[in-house]
């Protein structure tokens, strides 16, 4: 069976359809409440989620509060240019490999949580974020997907200013204030979706569609990004990639993000996110 795992007031929760079950007491005590030590047993979580009913649920999903379904990361890591009409957008040459930055973990925030701009040039950029499941090394594009706990909604909202205030570019910096890492709401299994390399992808600011397209549009896959990381470093459970945005980005025309803007990230069987900007 599929899981769904969420943070609920920063304990780990499981999700069946539409009800919160805590899971530290769904596992009698086999888990603990620590959101990151569940996605390194994440293979575990298919078979509770299967033995939950609904009489023994702690809340409905609608009115529970949602943190970042990886609230501690290890490592954040970043793609530039990884689909082709954004590069096009940019005036960019696709990159002959990943563009790879680090959006700092100090700027995960949650699904629904503020994003507190702290500039005029704050950019949207809607992303699949990929959660890395157990330690991951050397590992060939075809067997990448098996190390991976899950995936979900983010959103790597950008200071262009501070982005481009030096040269080369502040890529860390400029993706990393706080609250620039909203991500969520759930992490769900890669079996929840019938392909996880092909998801229709949005964004929209006050209801009007900035960004849509579909991830099997990317220039480096999933697979390609996992190992080619691998390949660098070691990789480890709750390790997180947001694996790179679409064309339609504010910078590409001047509408950057203002105080009571509301930004909603969408992606195919997995949910959305609603962030109100600050």
């Amino acid at each position: 069976m599929t899981f769904k795992l969420a943070n609920v007031k920063n304990r780990a929760s499981l999700v069946v359809e539409g009800l919160v079950f805590d899971l530290e007491k769904a596992s009698n005590g086999s888990f603990t409440s620590n959101v990151m030590d569940a996605i390194a047993r994440h293979k575990d979580l298919h078979s509770i989620s299967e033995s939950l009913i609904a009489e023994s649920a702690d809340a409905k999903l609608a009115e529970a509060e949602l943190g970042a379904p990886v609230p501690r990361p290890r490592n954040s890591f970043g793609v530039g240019l990884n689909y082709r009409d954004h590069a096009a957008e940019s005036s960019m040459e696709l990159p002959p490999v990943p563009v790879v930055f680090s959006k700092y973990p100090s700027c995960i925030n949650g699904p629904f949580n503020a994003i507190d701009l702290r500039t005029t040039s704050a950019d949207y950029e809607a992303e699949l974020v990929v959660v890395i499941g157990s330690t991951t090394r050397d590992i060939k594009p075809n067997r990448a997907w098996e190390h991976v706990a899950g995936i979900m909604c983010g959103q790597d909202i950008s200071d262009r200013g501070l982005q481009m205030a030096a040269k080369p570019p502040h890529f860390g910096l400029g993706k990393s204030r706080d609250t620039y890492g909203p991500t969520g709401p759930l992490l769900v299994s890669t079996d929840v979706v019938a392909n996880p390399d092909d998801l229709k992808i949005t964004c929209s600011v006050n209801g009007e569609v900035r960004q849509a397209d579909r991830t099997s549009n990317m220039v480096f896959d999933v697979s390609y990004l996992i190992s080619y990381l691998s390949n660098v470093l070691t990789l480890e459970a709750g390790d997180i990639i947001f694996t790179g945005t679409p064309a339609g980005v504010g910078a590409a025309n001047g509408r950057f993000l203002k105080p009571g803007d509301e930004v909603v990230t969408e992606i195919e069987g997995i949910g959305l996110m609603r962030n109100n900007c600050i």
